[in-house]
C-alpha cells in the first residue's frame, strides 16, 4: 500500500514523497526492503529521509485503557540529499527488524496487531511526517511451532495486544510486550481459565513467558514463568510434549515466578497496570474473536468470521485516520 502526501512544509509546488514496501510478511529479526520515491517540486531543495516504526499499543491509566502510538524504532534512508526541482529520485532502503517486533499475523490470518512504518522528511530544517504502511510480521519458526503445540493440545486463540510496560527478569529491549491469550485445553479447563503467551526473541533464542490464570483454592490466581528455547533443532524438537510440560508446571506451580532468577513482579502482568502479576506487556486492539484450534495450529479456521471482518475494520480505521489526520 502507497500512500501519496504533498509536503505541507514546503507549499505548493513543493516535492512529493510516496513510499513503498516490498509485497509479503516479514519476520522479527529479518530485513525490511522497499523505496522512497521523491519528486522534486519548482527549486531544488535538500532533503533528509527517516523511517520509523510505529505500534498501536495499550495504556492503562486512571483505572481505564487507552490506546496510543509508539515509535520503536528509527531508520535514516539518506541524509543532505540534493533533489533538483521537477526530477524524480527513488531511494531504496534495507533495513533490520528488532528481534522483538510483535507478530501480527499467524497463518495468514490477522491477530489484530497494528504496526505501521511512517516516512519522515526534513526540508529547509522543517519536518513533515507522511506516508504510513501497514506492515505485516508472520511468526519465527520457533514461535510459530510454540502456538501450533498450544493448537495441538486443545487450546484456542482468543486475542492479542500489545501492552506498554516492561517484564521483570528479562531482557526485554522494547517499551512494550505483545500477549497472546489463548482458553484452555478442556483438560484444564477446570483448572485454568486462561493463558497468556509473551515472546521476547533475541538472535538466537527467546524467552517464552506464560502466565496462567487459575482456579481452585489450593493453586488459584495466577502463574508465571519464563521458558528460554534455543532456535536449534526446532523442527526435531516434540513441541507438543515440551509445551504441555511447561502447562503442567503452571498448574502446579506455588510460586508467582518459579525458577526465573526474576524478583517477584509488583502485582501485575502489566507493569504499573494492575491487571496481571508482574509483566509489562505489550498490547493491541484485542479482536475479541475466537480462531478455532485445529490441527495445523491455533490459526486453522475463523469463528463467525469475527477476526477477518473486525480486525482488518481495525488496523483499516487506524490507516485512514492516520492519513486524514495528517491532511493532504
Amino acid at each position: 500500500m502507497v500512500f501519496k502526501r504533498l509536503l505541507g512544509s514546503i507549499g505548493i509546488g513543493g516535492p512529493t514523497v510516496d513510499t513503498a514496501l516490498s509485497p509479503g510478511p516479514v519476520r522479527p529479526g529479518s530485513t525490511l526492503t522497499g523505496e522512497v520515491r521523491l519528486k522534486g517540486g519548482d527549486g531544488d531543495v535538500t532533503v533528509d529521509v527517516t523511517l520509523e516504526l510505529l505500534a498501536r499499543v495499550e495504556v492503562e491509566a486512571d483505572g481505564g485503557e487507552a490506546h496510543g502510538d509508539v515509535a520503536f524504532d528509527r531508520y535514516a534512508v539518506s541524509e543532505d540529499l540534493r533533489l533538483p526541482g521537477g526530477e524524480a529520485l527513488t531511494v531504496p532502503f534495507s533495513l533490520t527488524l528488532p528481534w522483538e517486533t510483535p507478530v501480527t499475523e499467524l497463518y495468514g490470518q490477522p491477530l489484530g496487531i497494528v504496526l505501521g512504518v511512517r516516512t519522515e522528511v526534513a526540508v529547509a530544517g522543517s519536518r513533515d511526517k507522511g506516508d504510513l504502511d501497514p506492515l505485516t510480521v508472520r511468526p519465527l519458526p520457533a514461535q510459530e511451532a510454540v502456538l501450533e503445540a498450544f493448537g495441538q493440545l486443545g487450546f484456542g486463540f482468543v486475542s492479542a495486544d500489545l501492552e506498554y510496560g516492561r517484564i521483570g527478569g528479562t531482557s526485554q529491549a522494547l517499551p512494550f510486550y505483545q500477549e497472546i491469550e489463548i482458553s484452555p485445553a478442556p483438560r484444564y479447563a477446570h483448572v485454568l481459565k486462561e493463558v497468556e503467551v509473551t515472546f521476547l526473541a533475541a538472535p538466537y533464542g527467546m524467552d517464552v513467558v506464560l502466565e496462567a490464570d487459575r482456579r481452585g483454592h489450593h493453586h488459584g490466581g495466577d502463574a508465571l514463568n519464563r521458558f528460554p528455547v534455543s532456535y536449534e533443532d526446532v523442527d526435531r524438537t516434540d513441541w507438543n510434549t515440551v509445551v504441555g510440560g511447561w502447562i503442567e508446571q503452571l498448574v502446579h506451580a506455588h510460586a508467582p515466578y518459579p525458577g526465573s532468577g526474576a524478583s517477584t513482579h509488583p502485582g501485575s502482568h502489566h507493569q504499573d497496570h494492575g491487571h496481571h502479576p508482574d509483566h509489562g506487556h505489550r498490547s493491541g486492539p484485542g479482536t475479541g474473536a475466537v480462531v478455532a484450534a485445529g490441527a495445523a495450529g491455533l490459526a486453522v479456521g475463523v469463528a463467525g468470521g469475527l477476526v477477518a471482518a473486525e480486525v482488518v475494520d481495525e488496523v483499516g480505521d487506524f490507516f485512514e485516520n492516520d492519513e486524514g489526520d495528517e491532511g493532504d
